[in-house]
């Protein structure tokens, strides 16, 4: 008699798969331990309302995969990602975000994560992933490797090309500009070119747009 195949691909005897859940949506998080706590190579360790919380608990409990959100009070996810990465540069989190622009993925990536997943991805995408990630592979969806990709290839924004575009999204003229941030308007002006120029656009409203599509202002 043959032996059953194993779904799961697990070793007998295997120790489980250590899970710290940080999502700051109670739902969220009893969701995901529900559907990690029926698979019989994981078992959810800890679970976090806020980033700050998810550092404490990757202290304490040590998991071999942490699930992170990026949108998160106190401490957010990002941040949460660079201190635990900062203690231990081997750890491994995936992000399991609704947050999907380039740069939402290209800051997760930068801060070390092996993964990264939206919400509504399959159970079955979920489990794979946390499954490869632990074996110490990298997961991320080919549609979000191509955002990736995409921001690696256009050229960054500069903080103060940042402040400036973050003023045209609030409606300020490039006078109200120029007295918020202390420059002249000839320097404002100057950055609006830069801005237009490395986000391949032609206006205020595009430059807003394609900056909020890609997560660089918040809309």
């Amino acid at each position: 008699m043959t032996a059953a195949a194993n779904p799961f691909n697990t070793v007998p005897g295997a120790e489980e798969i250590r899970v710290l859940i940080a999502d700051d949506h109670v739902t969220v998080r009893e969701g995901l331990a529900a559907i990690i706590g029926r698979q019989p190579d994981m078992q959810v360790i800890a679970e976090a309302a806020n980033g700050r919380e998810a550092l404490e608990m990757w202290q304490a409990n040590l998991p071999d995969i942490v699930l992170l959100d990026l949108r998160m009070p106190i401490m957010d996810g990002v941040a949460a990602l660079n201190a635990i990465r900062g203690l231990d540069s081997a750890a491994r989190v995936i992000v399991l975000t609704t947050f999907d622009t380039d740069n939402d993925i290209a800051l997760a990536i930068k801060g070390g994560a092996k993964g990264y997943l939206l919400k509504d991805a399959q159970r079955s995408e979920l489990l794979d992933c946390i499954r490869r990630v632990h074996a110490g592979e990298t997961c991320i969806p080919p549609a979000l490797l191509a955002k990736l990709i995409t921001s690696l290839g256009t050229a960054a924004l500069s903080g103060r090309e940042l402040d400036v575009l973050t003023r045209v999204a609030h409606g300020d003229s490039n006078k109200e500009i120029a007295l918020r941030l202390y420059v002249s308007e000839a320097t404002v002006k100057s950055h609006l070119r830069s801005i237009f120029g490395k986000l391949k656009v032609i206006s205020r409203t595009e430059a807003i747009s394609v900056a909020t599509q890609r997560g660089l202002i918040r809309s």
